[in-house]
């Protein structure tokens, strides 16, 4: 596998959409039963699979109709925090904390000094 840094955007977005009808082709679905099992239009995905990826939302329902969507579980996967990270946090939550103001006696020498 070559370093995908290396390519540019065109050439990723190529290699996905040959990708693309390569899984259709495998699977032996037409484009119009893909069109049908993910709500695509058969013009929306003939441009996709000659490299006009315009929806990224047609491109998820497409790779959803080819039961590849699990190619995504790395980019939703929540990072785990360490230990020392969460007390960390935990530590400057509490140091953030709003602190209530301190009750000023001039209330109390206002009252006392009043002639009523």
């Amino acid at each position: 596998m070559e370093n995908i840094y290396m390519l540019s955007d065109a050439e990723i977005t190529n290699k996905i959409s040959a990708k693309l009808k390569e899984l259709r082709l495998k699977q032996n679905i037409s484009r119009q039963d893909m069109a049908a099992s993910s709500g695509v239009s058969v013009a929306s995905i003939a441009r996709m699979e000659d490299g006009e990826i315009k929806s990224f939302e047609s491109f998820l329902r497409i790779v959803r109709s080819l039961g590849k969507i699990e190619i995504f579980m790395p980019m939703l996967q929540e990072e785990e925090i360490s230990p020392n990270e969460y007390y960390k946090m935990v530590q400057s939550a509490k140091t953030k904390q709003r602190k209530r103001a301190s009750r000023s006696n001039n209330n109390n020498n206002e009252q006392e000094n009043s002639e009523w």
